[in-house]
Protein backbone atom coordinates (compact mmCIF):
# COMPACT_ATOMS: atom_id res chain seq x y z
CA UNK A 1 0.00 0.00 0.00
CA UNK A 2 1.23 3.78 -0.87
CA UNK A 3 1.70 4.47 3.01
CA UNK A 4 1.14 8.53 2.05
CA UNK A 5 -2.35 7.45 1.07
CA UNK A 6 -3.64 6.03 4.15
CA UNK A 7 -1.48 8.52 6.57
CA UNK A 8 -2.90 11.02 5.00
CA UNK A 9 -6.66 9.78 4.39
CA UNK A 10 -6.70 7.36 6.89
CA UNK A 11 -7.94 3.79 7.31
CA UNK A 12 -10.68 1.34 7.67
CA UNK A 13 -11.74 -1.99 7.94
CA UNK A 14 -13.92 -4.24 5.69
CA UNK A 15 -13.96 -7.80 4.91
CA UNK A 16 -10.91 -8.18 6.87
CA UNK A 17 -8.96 -5.91 4.99
CA UNK A 18 -8.22 -2.26 6.32
CA UNK A 19 -7.87 0.22 3.51
CA UNK A 20 -7.15 3.94 2.90
CA UNK A 21 -10.74 5.65 3.52
CA UNK A 22 -10.28 7.55 -0.34
CA UNK A 23 -11.20 5.19 -2.86
CA UNK A 24 -12.40 5.08 -6.60
CA UNK A 25 -15.37 5.00 -8.12
CA UNK A 26 -16.01 3.06 -11.08
CA UNK A 27 -18.96 4.09 -12.65
CA UNK A 28 -17.18 6.63 -15.29
CA UNK A 29 -15.42 3.89 -17.00
CA UNK A 30 -18.27 3.33 -19.67
CA UNK A 31 -19.59 5.50 -22.22
CA UNK A 32 -22.24 8.42 -22.27
CA UNK A 33 -25.17 7.96 -19.98
CA UNK A 34 -22.86 4.94 -17.89
CA UNK A 35 -23.93 3.05 -20.91
CA UNK A 36 -21.66 0.88 -23.13
CA UNK A 37 -17.79 1.16 -24.17
CA UNK A 38 -15.99 4.05 -23.07
CA UNK A 39 -14.84 6.26 -25.55
CA UNK A 40 -10.98 5.51 -24.63
CA UNK A 41 -10.92 2.28 -23.11
CA UNK A 42 -7.17 1.94 -22.71
CA UNK A 43 -7.16 5.48 -20.97
CA UNK A 44 -9.88 3.78 -18.82
CA UNK A 45 -7.70 1.09 -17.99
CA UNK A 46 -5.09 3.13 -17.09
CA UNK A 47 -6.86 5.07 -14.70
CA UNK A 48 -7.50 1.74 -12.58
CA UNK A 49 -4.33 0.70 -12.57
CA UNK A 50 -2.68 4.02 -11.92
CA UNK A 51 -5.28 4.37 -8.48
CA UNK A 52 -3.40 0.93 -7.70
CA UNK A 53 -0.10 2.87 -7.65
CA UNK A 54 -1.49 5.94 -5.80
CA UNK A 55 -2.23 3.30 -3.02
CA UNK A 56 -6.06 4.04 -3.51
CA UNK A 57 -7.34 -0.18 -2.27
CA UNK A 58 -11.40 0.14 -2.09
CA UNK A 59 -12.69 0.26 -5.73
CA UNK A 60 -16.32 0.15 -5.89
CA UNK A 61 -18.67 -0.88 -9.21
CA UNK A 62 -21.64 -2.34 -9.88
CA UNK A 63 -22.97 -4.57 -12.35
CA UNK A 64 -25.11 -1.87 -14.20
CA UNK A 65 -22.25 -0.32 -14.93
CA UNK A 66 -22.11 -0.57 -18.84
CA UNK A 67 -23.62 -2.68 -18.09
CA UNK A 68 -20.64 -4.73 -17.37
CA UNK A 69 -18.57 -2.84 -19.29
CA UNK A 70 -16.63 -1.09 -15.48
CA UNK A 71 -16.20 -4.78 -13.85
CA UNK A 72 -14.57 -5.70 -16.72
CA UNK A 73 -12.09 -2.86 -17.39
CA UNK A 74 -11.10 -3.47 -13.64
CA UNK A 75 -10.29 -7.20 -14.01
CA UNK A 76 -8.08 -6.16 -17.35
CA UNK A 77 -6.34 -3.95 -15.57
CA UNK A 78 -5.68 -4.97 -12.47
CA UNK A 79 -6.39 -8.93 -12.22
CA UNK A 80 -4.60 -10.79 -10.44
CA UNK A 81 -5.80 -8.44 -7.36
CA UNK A 82 -3.16 -7.49 -5.20
CA UNK A 83 -3.90 -8.96 -1.60
CA UNK A 84 -4.57 -5.10 -0.20
CA UNK A 85 -7.22 -3.99 -2.53
CA UNK A 86 -11.22 -4.21 -1.91
CA UNK A 87 -13.33 -4.88 -4.72
CA UNK A 88 -16.84 -3.78 -3.94
CA UNK A 89 -19.65 -3.91 -6.52
CA UNK A 90 -23.23 -3.93 -6.68
CA UNK A 91 -26.64 -5.89 -7.57
CA UNK A 92 -30.17 -4.38 -7.62
CA UNK A 93 -30.45 -1.96 -10.42
CA UNK A 94 -30.86 -3.02 -13.85
CA UNK A 95 -30.82 -0.77 -17.35
CA UNK A 96 -32.90 -0.19 -19.83
CA UNK A 97 -30.62 2.31 -21.89
CA UNK A 98 -28.31 5.32 -21.22
CA UNK A 99 -29.42 7.41 -18.22
CA UNK A 100 -28.16 10.55 -20.71
CA UNK A 101 -28.87 10.70 -24.29
CA UNK A 102 -27.83 13.43 -26.64
CA UNK A 103 -30.82 15.91 -28.70
CA UNK A 104 -28.80 18.04 -31.00
CA UNK A 105 -25.98 19.55 -29.01
CA UNK A 106 -28.13 19.18 -25.79
CA UNK A 107 -27.32 16.06 -23.14
CA UNK A 108 -30.89 15.10 -21.89
CA UNK A 109 -30.97 13.49 -18.63
CA UNK A 110 -33.45 10.73 -18.22
CA UNK A 111 -32.50 9.56 -14.80
CA UNK A 112 -34.66 6.83 -12.83
CA UNK A 113 -35.61 5.81 -15.55
CA UNK A 114 -32.68 3.91 -16.92
CA UNK A 115 -32.11 2.10 -13.14
CA UNK A 116 -35.37 -0.04 -13.20
CA UNK A 117 -34.86 -1.65 -9.93
CA UNK A 118 -34.78 -5.42 -9.51
CA UNK A 119 -34.39 -7.54 -6.17
CA UNK A 120 -35.70 -10.40 -6.96
CA UNK A 121 -33.69 -12.96 -4.52
CA UNK A 122 -32.89 -15.27 -7.84
CA UNK A 123 -32.04 -11.85 -9.99
CA UNK A 124 -29.40 -11.17 -6.94
CA UNK A 125 -27.62 -14.46 -6.63
CA UNK A 126 -27.53 -14.38 -10.60
CA UNK A 127 -25.74 -11.05 -10.76
CA UNK A 128 -23.68 -11.87 -8.01
CA UNK A 129 -22.18 -15.00 -9.40
CA UNK A 130 -21.62 -13.62 -13.18
CA UNK A 131 -19.73 -10.26 -11.24
CA UNK A 132 -17.29 -13.36 -9.78
CA UNK A 133 -17.00 -14.81 -12.92
CA UNK A 134 -16.63 -11.32 -14.82
CA UNK A 135 -13.82 -10.08 -11.85
CA UNK A 136 -12.46 -13.12 -12.20
CA UNK A 137 -13.02 -13.82 -8.33
CA UNK A 138 -13.68 -16.75 -6.02
CA UNK A 139 -15.15 -14.20 -3.62
CA UNK A 140 -16.16 -10.55 -3.38
CA UNK A 141 -15.02 -8.78 -0.94
CA UNK A 142 -18.38 -6.49 -0.67
CA UNK A 143 -21.35 -6.94 -2.34
CA UNK A 144 -24.16 -4.08 -2.38
CA UNK A 145 -27.80 -4.12 -2.40
CA UNK A 146 -28.21 -1.46 -5.13
CA UNK A 147 -31.56 0.04 -3.99
CA UNK A 148 -33.87 -1.88 -2.34
CA UNK A 149 -36.66 -2.67 -4.46
CA UNK A 150 -39.89 -1.85 -3.11
CA UNK A 151 -41.91 -4.92 -5.03
CA UNK A 152 -40.32 -7.64 -3.10
CA UNK A 153 -39.47 -7.75 1.16
CA UNK A 154 -36.13 -6.54 2.47
CA UNK A 155 -36.18 -9.34 4.12
CA UNK A 156 -35.51 -11.19 0.92
CA UNK A 157 -33.41 -9.18 -0.54
CA UNK A 158 -31.11 -8.76 2.28
CA UNK A 159 -31.62 -12.60 3.01
CA UNK A 160 -30.38 -13.80 -0.54
CA UNK A 161 -26.87 -11.48 0.44
CA UNK A 162 -26.66 -13.31 3.62
CA UNK A 163 -27.01 -16.80 1.47
CA UNK A 164 -24.80 -15.68 -0.27
CA UNK A 165 -22.02 -14.84 2.53
CA UNK A 166 -22.85 -18.31 4.48
CA UNK A 167 -21.90 -20.21 0.85
CA UNK A 168 -18.50 -17.92 1.18
CA UNK A 169 -19.52 -16.43 -2.53
CA UNK A 170 -19.02 -12.57 -1.00
CA UNK A 171 -17.76 -11.59 2.25
CA UNK A 172 -19.04 -8.56 3.61
CA UNK A 173 -22.88 -6.77 2.92
CA UNK A 174 -23.56 -3.47 1.76
CA UNK A 175 -26.63 -1.34 1.37
CA UNK A 176 -27.27 1.40 -1.36
CA UNK A 177 -29.66 4.70 -0.75
CA UNK A 178 -31.28 3.69 1.83
CA UNK A 179 -33.26 4.90 5.38
CA UNK A 180 -32.11 4.38 8.86
CA UNK A 181 -35.47 2.24 9.41
CA UNK A 182 -34.27 -0.03 6.27
CA UNK A 183 -30.95 -0.12 7.97
CA UNK A 184 -32.42 -1.66 11.14
CA UNK A 185 -34.37 -4.01 9.44
CA UNK A 186 -31.69 -5.31 7.50
CA UNK A 187 -29.02 -5.49 10.06
CA UNK A 188 -31.66 -7.88 11.93
CA UNK A 189 -31.10 -10.10 9.10
CA UNK A 190 -27.51 -9.85 8.66
CA UNK A 191 -24.74 -8.04 9.42
CA UNK A 192 -24.54 -4.58 7.21
CA UNK A 193 -20.51 -3.44 6.23
CA UNK A 194 -21.17 -0.44 4.83
CA UNK A 195 -24.23 2.41 3.65
CA UNK A 196 -23.36 3.75 -0.02
CA UNK A 197 -26.38 7.00 0.00
CA UNK A 198 -25.72 10.06 -1.77
CA UNK A 199 -23.79 12.82 0.62
CA UNK A 200 -21.74 15.59 -0.46
CA UNK A 201 -21.38 19.40 0.23
CA UNK A 202 -24.58 19.98 -1.72
CA UNK A 203 -26.92 17.44 -0.95
CA UNK A 204 -26.89 16.56 3.17
CA UNK A 205 -29.93 14.60 3.09
CA UNK A 206 -28.85 11.70 4.38
CA UNK A 207 -26.93 13.55 7.47
CA UNK A 208 -29.17 10.82 9.53
CA UNK A 209 -27.95 8.09 8.15
CA UNK A 210 -24.60 9.14 8.17
CA UNK A 211 -24.83 9.94 11.95
CA UNK A 212 -26.64 6.81 12.38
CA UNK A 213 -23.69 4.71 10.29
CA UNK A 214 -20.94 7.16 12.61
CA UNK A 215 -22.69 5.88 15.85
CA UNK A 216 -22.78 2.05 14.60
CA UNK A 217 -19.37 1.94 13.28
CA UNK A 218 -21.11 1.05 9.73
CA UNK A 219 -18.69 2.41 6.87
CA UNK A 220 -20.34 5.06 4.71
CA UNK A 221 -19.56 5.45 1.05
CA UNK A 222 -20.99 8.72 0.17
CA UNK A 223 -21.88 9.06 -3.82
CA UNK A 224 -21.24 11.85 -5.84
CA UNK A 225 -18.83 13.37 -3.40
CA UNK A 226 -17.64 16.32 -5.00
CA UNK A 227 -20.79 18.24 -5.79
CA UNK A 228 -20.47 21.13 -3.85
CA UNK A 229 -23.46 23.16 -5.62
CA UNK A 230 -23.58 26.88 -5.19
CA UNK A 231 -21.19 26.74 -2.41
CA UNK A 232 -18.03 26.62 -5.32
CA UNK A 233 -20.21 29.35 -7.00
CA UNK A 234 -17.60 32.54 -7.44
CA UNK A 235 -17.11 34.19 -4.01
CA UNK A 236 -18.84 31.34 -2.18
CA UNK A 237 -16.96 29.43 0.53
CA UNK A 238 -15.97 26.24 -1.48
CA UNK A 239 -14.66 28.90 -4.14
CA UNK A 240 -12.69 31.02 -1.22
CA UNK A 241 -11.40 28.12 0.44
CA UNK A 242 -10.57 26.67 -2.08
CA UNK A 243 -8.28 29.69 -3.30
CA UNK A 244 -6.36 29.92 -0.13
CA UNK A 245 -5.26 26.59 0.02
CA UNK A 246 -4.08 27.35 -4.64
CA UNK A 247 -6.71 23.86 -4.35
CA UNK A 248 -10.13 23.03 -6.38
CA UNK A 249 -13.28 23.14 -4.67
CA UNK A 250 -13.86 19.20 -5.83
CA UNK A 251 -10.56 19.17 -3.61
CA UNK A 252 -12.44 21.11 -0.85
CA UNK A 253 -15.37 18.61 -1.18
CA UNK A 254 -13.21 15.90 -0.46
CA UNK A 255 -11.19 16.56 1.89
CA UNK A 256 -14.71 18.27 3.88
CA UNK A 257 -16.00 14.80 3.59
CA UNK A 258 -12.78 12.81 5.04
CA UNK A 259 -12.84 15.03 8.18
CA UNK A 260 -16.83 14.83 8.65
CA UNK A 261 -16.44 11.38 10.20
CA UNK A 262 -13.94 8.67 10.56
CA UNK A 263 -16.37 6.16 8.64
CA UNK A 264 -16.65 8.01 5.93
CA UNK A 265 -15.37 6.35 2.73
CA UNK A 266 -15.37 8.93 -0.43
CA UNK A 267 -15.34 7.80 -4.09
CA UNK A 268 -14.75 10.25 -6.43
CA UNK A 269 -14.72 8.64 -10.41
CA UNK A 270 -13.09 9.45 -13.47
CA UNK A 271 -11.82 8.49 -16.57
CA UNK A 272 -8.97 10.33 -17.02
CA UNK A 273 -5.48 9.86 -15.19
CA UNK A 274 -5.19 13.44 -14.81
CA UNK A 275 -8.41 14.12 -13.21
CA UNK A 276 -7.76 11.34 -11.04
CA UNK A 277 -4.42 12.05 -9.55
CA UNK A 278 -6.04 15.51 -8.28
CA UNK A 279 -8.60 13.29 -6.76
CA UNK A 280 -6.33 11.39 -4.64
CA UNK A 281 -4.30 14.70 -3.74
CA UNK A 282 -7.31 15.58 -1.83
CA UNK A 283 -6.37 12.97 0.82
CA UNK A 284 -3.24 15.90 1.55
CA UNK A 285 -5.41 18.91 1.78
CA UNK A 286 -5.43 20.57 5.82
CA UNK A 287 -8.61 22.43 6.35
CA UNK A 288 -8.60 24.61 9.73
CA UNK A 289 -11.41 23.97 11.92
CA UNK A 290 -12.67 27.68 10.91
CA UNK A 291 -13.06 26.38 7.49
CA UNK A 292 -14.20 23.02 8.10
CA UNK A 293 -17.12 24.83 10.71
CA UNK A 294 -17.93 27.43 7.48
CA UNK A 295 -18.32 24.49 5.12
CA UNK A 296 -20.26 22.61 7.44
CA UNK A 297 -23.03 25.78 7.54
CA UNK A 298 -22.70 26.61 4.17
CA UNK A 299 -25.82 23.68 3.61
Amino acid sequence: MNASLADSAGTYEIAGKKIARLGFGAMRLTGLGIWGEPEDRAECVRVVRRAVELGVQLIDTANSYGPYISEEIIREAIHPYPDDVLIATKAGLTRNGPDVIKRGNELVRLGPKAWPPVGRPEYLRQEALMSLRRLGLDQIDLFQLHRVDPKVPLEEQVGELKNLQEEGKIVAIGLSQVTVDQIEQARGIADISTVQNRYNLADRSSADVLDYCTRNGIGFIPWAPVDAGQSARPGGPVDHIAAAHDSTPSKVALSWLLHRSDVILPIPGTSNVAHLEENVSASRLRLSEAELAELDAAA
